[in-house]
């Protein structure tokens, strides 16, 4: 197992990093990847854990074999409990016990290295603003409202309604900037939550390429979903990876 990192993350921003890189790892293995990492978890198999690594990638495999530990292990044999539940309920359970470990492999860096209150409170906050992978996963992810209006200002149409697609794109799934429709009312605005991606969770930026799910409407980044614009103008209906998974093993 490679969950230890070869630079042993020592400061606040180094342990977010480290947090960040395996936050992400486990938020692919559980959309983009997920076909492969359903495959991975066979229930003939022995204990299996799903472990982030910090180089943004993930790994389905035995704990370790030493005692205590190097590093805090994930929820043991989440492979036995995959054909016993609705698959949707199974990735969401494997999603909360992963936000589990990797606060508890962050906090184990920051006693390890003895932060303080202030070091601690500091990396709780960077940590808190990001969305858990659970809320990654569900789709359930509320923003401040503060930060969703400055998103809401910056994205809604002035004419009203979703906004066009690029001239070149006139097919296919929606793919321009992901766009909120105007209520009218500055209230209603300041409630909507921003436009994150539903695969790595990010924020919209104005400078990347975008396209929506016409099956579950979430928006995604082209680079995460592996769609670009070009492709994107031969796609008559497009499905995002989680949506295409799930047809297939229906």
């Amino acid at each position: 197992m490679e969950g230890m990192p070869q630079n042993t993350p020592r400061t606040v921003e180094e342990v977010f990093n480290d947090f960040k890189g395996r936050r992400a790892g486990l938020i692919k293995a559980l959309t983009t990847d997920v076909d492969k990492f359903y495959q991975q978890c066979d229930p003939e198999k022995e204990n299996l854990c799903l472990y982030g690594l910090p180089n943004e990638s993930w790994e389905v495999n035995l704990p370790v074999e030493e005692v205590p530990p190097e590093l805090p292990e994930p929820a043991l044999g989440i492979n036995f409990a995959r054909d016993g539940m609705q698959e949707k309920d199974w990735l969401s359970l494997v999603a909360v016990h992963s936000d589990s470990w990797l606060l508890a492999v962050a906090f184990y860096f920051g006693a390890r290295f003895g932060f303080g209150k202030t070091e601690r409170k500091r990396l709780f906050q960077m940590i808190n603003e990001l969305p858990t992978v659970f809320e990654v996963l569900t789709g359930n992810i509320k923003q401040p409202k503060d930060q969703s209006a400055t998103l809401n200002s910056s994205s809604q149409n002035k004419s009203g309604g979703k906004s066009r697609p690029p001239e070149s794109q006139t097919k296919g799934g929606k793919t321009s900037a992901p766009k909120e429709e105007e209520s009218g009312e500055e209230e209603e605005d300041d409630e909507q939550g921003a436009t994150l991606c539903g695969a790595c969770g990010d924020n919209y930026a104005t400078d990347e390429f975008w396209i929506c799910c016409d099956i579950c409407e979430k928006w995604f980044h082209g680079k995460c979903v592996k769609i670009t614009p070009a492709k994107a103008e031969h796609i008559k209906q497009y499905k995002c990876p989680g949506c295409s998974s799930k047809r297939a093993r229906v």
